[in-house]
């Protein structure tokens, strides 16, 4: 059978004329069906002999409209080629909303293949592939069950990772955590049935600016003996989303052959109940050396982290970037779609937020405000997991994961939520990528 031509997409702005951009029976047709550019909106159009001759494709307003606007024609439109026509804007990024937008994650039913888009002209496509392969890694993470992915399971996926990018790994699993110094790795995670590790992956020529990226692996977060409400648990699957977003952006970076030695830090555990759960009280050692006093169980992700950055640190690296699906008041502080982000660093913080907004990836600074670090004394340890008030939770767990970075020269925490509540534009509902695209388009900027 022949192939048949990609249809056209065609992409008009809200008010803006459409007679240059269809034929006078289609201009006809989109009136007396009140199109006018209208945000989201799809409108089949009529060709020839009865045939469906493409789409109309509302823009909305220039002033209030998303960089991946078509993201929403993505998400609507049904299997089948299709190619951009009218005034789209940026190819690069029209063509990268279209395919963020078409993701599915279809592993547990049966459904139509993502439609698919032929490449615009101007377009980068190589920029295009490995953004959209960096999020969809992060999102299939993110949507596949504990179940599917346990500790065992997320190492596996890692060293298939690492396989395909040419990294070297190693893992510490288990009690070797405890030997190798990694205490709180193991607290966390050892009432888990699969026993928790840290995968430590490397690329790139040593003699390169030092990059360490450090994401929260929790593969599932009762809250420990503190336990969560039920509600509190249907989303605990996504308590991994850092190290998920953490692999998006190392698979980024390597594609692009960024001129950086890339290291990538996953610590991995099921914070979980059993007989040998860590407890309420129970006093910590870490890597670092300080101890910390469990005020709550389900504070565990800074506990994990604090040993990884430890290792991150000793080597004084460049930058460290840790990503985590840290706090519940950070979503009630800026809500899920815009992440805190925390830095020693305010040039790259700024840049950081830049780079967020020209990419449809928006996080927004927060202060390191250090009379609130005593919010996390203890009276009997060097500091408590879980501080002493309700109060500016986002950023005492960012003062929490300071107290572990000593040495780099920079270190940004992304207290992200890994998850679309809602669909948005280039963002289907679901486990989801943030701030891949931001961090990414800032070491482009800089080590290309």
């Amino acid at each position: 059978m022949p192939v048949q031509p990609p249809l056209p997409l065609i992409c008009a702005a809200e008010g803006a004329p459409l007679s240059k951009l269809v034929t006078k029976a289609q201009l006809n047709w989109a009136e007396s069906n009140g199109f006018a550019g209208q945000r989201g909106r799809l409108l089949p159009l009529p060709g020839a002999a009865g045939a469906l001759g493409g789409y109309l494709f509302g823009l909305g307003r220039s002033d209030d409209r998303p960089k991946l606007v078509t993201g929403l024609a993505g998400a609507a439109l049904d299997s089948g080629a299709y190619r951009l026509a009218g005034d789209f804007g940026d190819p690069t990024l029209a063509a990268l909303g279209f395919r963020l937008g078409a993701y599915r994650f279809d592993r547990y039913r049966k459904a139509k293949p993502a439609p698919t888009l032929a490449l615009p002209d101007g377009a980068d496509g190589g920029e295009v592939a490995r953004l959209a392969d960096a999020a969809f890694l992060a999102r299939d993470l993110v949507n596949t069950p504990p179940n599917d992915l346990g500790p065992d399971t997320f190492e596996a996926e890692i060293r298939s990772f690492a396989t395909r990018h040419e990294m070297t790994i190693k893992a510490v699993v288990g009690d070797d955590l405890l030997k190798q110094n990694f205490p709180m790795i193991h607290a966390v995670g050892r009432a888990g049935p699969e026993a928790p590790r840290l995968m430590d992956l490397s690329w790139g020529k040593k003699s390169d600016p030092k990059i360490t990226l450090v994401g929260k692996g929790v593969t599932f977060d009762t809250g420990g003996l503190d336990i969560k409400p039920a509600s509190g648990m249907l989303l605990m699957k996504k308590d991994m989303g850092g190290a998920a977003n953490v692999l998006g952006l190392a698979h980024a970076i390597i594609d692009a052959k960024l001129k950086v030695r890339l290291r990538v830090l996953i610590p991995i555990v099921e914070n979980s109940i059993s007989a040998s759960a860590f407890r309420p009280g129970d006093i910590l050692p870490s890597r670092s050396g300080q101890t910390v006093e469990i005020g709550n169980t389900d504070a565990e992700g800074r506990l994990i982290l604090g040993d990884a950055l430890t290792l991150a640190d000793e080597e004084s690296p460049d930058l460290v970037l840790d990503m985590a699906t840290l706090t519940g008041a950070a979503r009630a502080a800026l809500g899920p779609d815009l992440p805190p982000l925390y830095s020693t660093d305010d040039t790259l913080a700024r840049d950081l937020m830049a780079a967020g907004l020209a990419s449809d990836d928006p996080l927004w600074q927060m202060p390191l405000w250090a009379p609130y670090d005593r919010m996390m004394d203890s009276r009997i340890a060097d500091m408590n997991n879980a501080g002493s008030t309700p109060f500016a939770g986002s950023i005492t767990a960012a003062m929490f994961l300071k107290r572990f970075v000593k040495s780099a020269k920079a270190w940004v925490h992304l207290d992200i939520f890994a998850w679309a509540p809602e669909p948005r534009p280039g963002r289907p509902f679901g486990g989801t990528d943030q701030g891949i695209r931001a961090v990414y388009g800032v070491l482009k900027q800089r080590y290309s």
